[in-house]
């Protein structure tokens, strides 16, 4: 599915997107390898285990990413200029190995671009939940989008 267009989206715009992931061992160990991310809560199933959380803890900015990359297909695929920021970041609960992750995307503001007319601007609240329908993190990503051709 493309995404869409600064044109196709209303303040309020609702969408769930699917599939959902089930995040892995490999999927925590790689990300943090990669990102040379060394705390044990991710990496050390002893360490983790002694811990207030008795497992290890999925990396955050894992769940960040994969937030942003499950939103993708809907949202900007496409369609998108740049994104021009991610703010307001909050993880409330912890993601563990074995959680399955929903994504979810709502339009919190819409406006035109000043300085480019064929493009607006569009801010998208990003939020997931796990198997359990709590959320585990949320946060908004600011986005300039193309208009649909003319």
């Amino acid at each position: 599915m493309a995404g869409r267009y600064f044109d196709q989206w209303s303040v309020g715009d609702k969408l769930t997107h699917q599939p959902g992931r089930t995040v892995t061992e490999t999927d925590n160990l790689m990300f943090s390898a990669l990102t040379h991310n060394m705390q044990p809560l991710h990496l050390d199933a002893e360490y983790a285990r002694a811990s207030e959380f008795g497992q290890i803890l999925v990396n955050s900015t894992f769940t960040f990413s994969l937030a942003t990359g499950l939103s993708i297909a809907d949202t900007t695929v496409g369609t998108l200029i740049a994104n021009l920021g991610f703010d307001k970041v909050v993880t409330p609960r912890p993601v563990f190995i074995g959680d399955t992750l929903t994504c979810h995307t709502e339009v919190l503001e819409k406006r035109e671009s000043r300085s480019r007319p064929t493009a607006g601007i569009v801010v998208f609240r990003h939020s997931m939940t796990n198997q359990r329908a709590e959320e585990v993190i949320s946060f908004t990503r600011t986005v300039l989008l193309h208009k649909a051709p003319a």
